[in-house]
């Protein structure tokens, strides 16, 4: 298993291949989300992230995950029409992953291994638990389903220095 997150491989939802390390050093908001979920709506507030900080080194990761709830039934099309029609969504967006159990996605083994949940879990407990990763990948910060994107700018705002 590769302990860097930044050379781990993700499948874009064009099916393109991309490391973190890709994305030159800025620093990253890496997401799990799901189309049919109530906390959805916070695509909004992540593309407004995305919005007020790309220019200044924030990239915005959406990883669809259908895990929980099976609240992301949809197949790429699906869900990239979905996101873009509801929320105006056009921050990058990866194939669907699992964040749990034994097909867990390498990067969220890393992100959970690097910012445990409440307790030590390593475990994610719902769609869009929220990891901010700094360029160098060595900072992660967790946050929680029910964390606000809005609630992030200042942890934003400091890492971007």
């Amino acid at each position: 298993m590769n302990d860097n997150l930044l050379d781990i491989a993700c499948t874009t939802l064009v099916g393109e291949q991309k490391a973190l390390g890709d994305f030159g050093g800025k620093a990253l908001l890496v997401v799990n989300t799901a189309s049919k979920c109530g906390f959805t709506p916070q695509y909004k507030g992540l593309e407004a992230l995305w919005q007020q900080y790309r220019d200044q080194g924030l990239v915005i990761l959406g990883f669809p995950c259908n895990q929980f709830g099976k609240q992301e039934p949809g197949d790429e099309a699906a869900i990239s029409g979905f996101c873009e029609l509801n929320f105006g969504v056009s921050f990058p967006l990866f194939k669907k992953v699992e964040v749990n159990g034994p097909q867990a996605h390498p990067l969220f083994v890393q992100l959970k291994r690097r910012a445990p949940g409440l307790l030590g879990s390593q475990v994610i407990k719902w769609n869009f638990t929220k990891f901010l990763v700094s360029g160098d990948g060595k900072s992660v910060k967790r946050y929680a389903p029910t964390t606000k994107p809005e609630a992030l700018k200042a942890d934003i705002e400091a890492l971007l220095g």
